[in-house]
């Protein structure tokens, strides 16, 4: 075994256990960080599969920016796993059903898939005008097929990252009552006579005379 396959294995074999790691961690935090680990050893295998752009868009994308971005709103939701737990049985019939079902689809699709591979062949050479080798790129394919023939699926996906985004800040927006945020248009209409008021008060004890004071200075004195 060389070490492009070693590494496809040890790669693998991470990421599968990251993977069951994210649907039973019972701490949220803890199913984003296994998550963020699945993708970086799915990024090595977009490597050793010499797809470089793949593993860098994996990288810079979901490790980058959605992960992040998925961090923040488990920890902004403060989610509490005591609550969580208390339905957990009373919902499990039908999350079973729904994994099931999710599960049978995806071996459906991989076997089709993985049935109708063929061998890998050779790259053909593209020629310019002037008969000289164009180098192949991959994130040219790629692109061209994104948006020539993906380009319905591609722009579904986007409106879907969108209306996601939307409702994370949706559920993150909650009007808390310890915050002391002011009103901006309230607090420019503030008038002086408003906020400030002078209060006559009766005195508390009684005025001793300037002649009283020099008596008692003279009699300390004596």
């Amino acid at each position: 075994m060389d070490a492009k396959t070693g590494f496809f294995y040890l790669f693998s074999a991470v990421m599968l256990f990251a993977a069951f790691r994210v649907i039973t961690s019972r701490n949220p935090v803890h199913a984003v960080l296994n998550l963020i680990l699945a993708f970086s050893q799915a990024a090595g295998i977009w490597l050793l599969l010499k797809a470089e752009f793949l593993g860098i868009a994996l990288v810079v994308v979901y490790l980058g920016a959605v992960m992040v971005l998925f961090m923040f709103v488990v920890m902004m939701l403060d989610i509490r796993i005591d609550r969580v737990r208390q339905g957990f049985w009373k919902h499990f019939p039908v999350a079973a059903f729904v994994g099931a079902v999710v599960a049978l689809e995806m071996a459906l699709v991989l076997m089709a898939g993985f049935g109708s591979v063929d061998e890998a062949r050779p790259v053909a050479e593209l020629l310019n005008k002037h008969g000289e080798v164009i180098p192949y790129s991959n994130t040219l394919a790629l692109g061209r097929l994104l948006y020539t023939e993906y380009l319905y699926p591609v722009e579904i996906a986007a409106i879907l990252l969108l209306v996601a985004m939307i409702t994370a800040i949706a559920l993150t927006m909650r009007k808390r009552k310890d915050t002391k945020a002011i009103n901006p248009a309230i607090q420019v209409r503030v008038r002086a006579k408003d906020r400030v008021s002078l209060v006559k008060m009766a005195p508390t004890q009684t005025a001793v005379a300037p002649a009283a004071e020099g008596e008692v200075a003279m009699e300390e004195k004596k």
